[in-house]
């Protein structure tokens, strides 16, 4: 087979040249294990990977700029489009971003079921990625498992919000809804057969020799290299890095919770795939811990600030002045104070942060968001070079990214 060495301009732009008896190939944007609209663009030795260039860009929809032409509260449904998988970590994140600008913080209680939600969404999404990626490496049993229980965490999502997916669960300055009646006995009865079935997992794949042969010493990232990519979350912590936002700058309730923060010195997707296992066994700590705190809380969900929060339900349909300033509110938006701020958070997959300019409008003048998959995407231009074609897929699968935040 003749193979043509001459390369269209987009490549020649991007200094990718074949060099010797190579092959360049795309994986994507269509590979189903792509995990979305991924183009990798690989020269291939033999069944080697030579170079490797992630294309990106194909669900890029504006996002931040759509942030500043809409108001502060317009643009929270957006933020769950970011990481789909885990919206509440989104909304969150943006939320508390929005409070710091503002200087106000949420009461106690809604701090209780942000966090609640927060550690059920993190579980949420490392079952869609152990799922996905077992399914990827062809473990087709403990696709079905995990989304089995995702299925009973998105009840419980559904019965407080009303969304599986799409969450808006977080507001400015609080939660819109205290728990339903009875959802913490189902949350208890979710996290007391969460060991169970996380146990069956890692006997399904910890100690599986096929499992092992195409996860061990695949995909291999050091902690200085993790370091200067600007890998974060499970990608930082499989390196033998021991930094989770949670513990370095506590947010919400977590400087009072008891957890650790699981590391792995492997280096590789088998530490990986275990430290996302070990990560969900202390989310259902968390959870424990977080129940008894709802019932000992005030029954206040919103921050009291008439000038940036709408007053409550009750006091709007009895009193002219709380009426006419959530009017103002609704039809206006807030007019946060001059500044800037960046609010890290510990979204399931590493760093999630947004960075807020504002000038006093309604409207945000400027709008940034750090997300971790950007930062790991980039990463498989070195992960990728060195190892087999078969392995591409285990590798894309173990970094767990997806492009809603990538492209933005």
């Amino acid at each position: 087979m003749q193979v043509t060495t001459k390369l269209t301009p987009f490549f020649e732009n991007l200094n990718f040249e074949r060099e010797g008896n190579t092959m360049v190939i795309n994986f994507g944007p269509q590979h189903p294990s792509a995990h979305g609209q991924l183009r990798l663009v690989l020269e291939l030795d033999g069944e080697q990977v030579v170079k490797a260039l992630p294309d990106i860009g194909y669900l890029h929809r504006g996002v931040e700029k759509m942030a500043e032409n809409m108001t502060y509260n317009e643009f929270l449904p957006t933020t769950d489009r970011l990481d789909y998988i885990a919206s509440t970590s989104n909304n969150y994140a943006y939320a508390i971003a929005v409070e710091k600008l503002l200087g106000i913080e949420a009461p106690r209680r809604a701090q209780v079921i942000r966090t609640m939600l927060l550690e059920l969404n993190r579980i949420m999404s490392h079952l869609f990625f152990l799922a996905t990626h077992a399914l990827d490496v062809g473990a087709m049993s403990v696709f079905l498992y995990a989304f089995r229980e995702r299925e009973y965490a998105m009840d419980l999502m559904e019965s407080y919000c009303g969304a599986r997916l799409t969450h808006s669960a977080v507001r400015i300055g609080g939660v819109p809804l205290d728990l339903p009646t009875g959802w913490l006995v189902e949350l208890q009865a979710f996290l007391e057969k969460m060991p169970e079935n996380i146990k069956l997992y890692e006997d399904l794949l910890t100690e599986n020799r096929i499992w092992k042969m195409r996860l061990e010493n695949v995909g291999v990232i050091s902690a200085e290299d993790a370091l200067s990519w600007g890998c974060t979350g499970p990608m930082l912590r499989g390196s033998g890095v021991k930094y989770d936002i949670r513990k370095e700058e506590p947010y919400e309730l977590y400087g009072e919770l008891e957890f650790d923060v699981p590391v792995s010195d492997r280096c590789d997707s088998y530490g990986r795939y275990r430290l996302y296992i070990e990560e969900m066994k202390q989310s259902v700590k968390i959870l424990h811990q977080l129940i008894p705190m709802h019932e000992e809380s005030e029954p206040q969900l919103m921050a009291h600030a008439p000038k940036y929060i709408s007053a409550p339900k009750e006091e709007i349909m009895t009193q002219n002045y709380a009426l006419m300033q959530h009017f103002v509110l609704v039809t206006q938006g807030m007019r946060p104070p001059k500044g800037e701020v960046y609010v890290p958070t510990e979204s399931p997959k590493g760093e999630l942060g947004f960075y807020i300019k504002s000038e006093g409008e309604p409207y945000a003048y400027r709008l940034k968001c750090r997300a971790p998959s950007f930062f790991h995407t980039g990463l498989l231009q070195k992960m990728l070079v060195g190892s087999y074609l078969a392995d591409v897929v285990t590798i894309i699968g173990s970094t767990n990214i997806v492009f809603g935040e990538v492209d933005r």
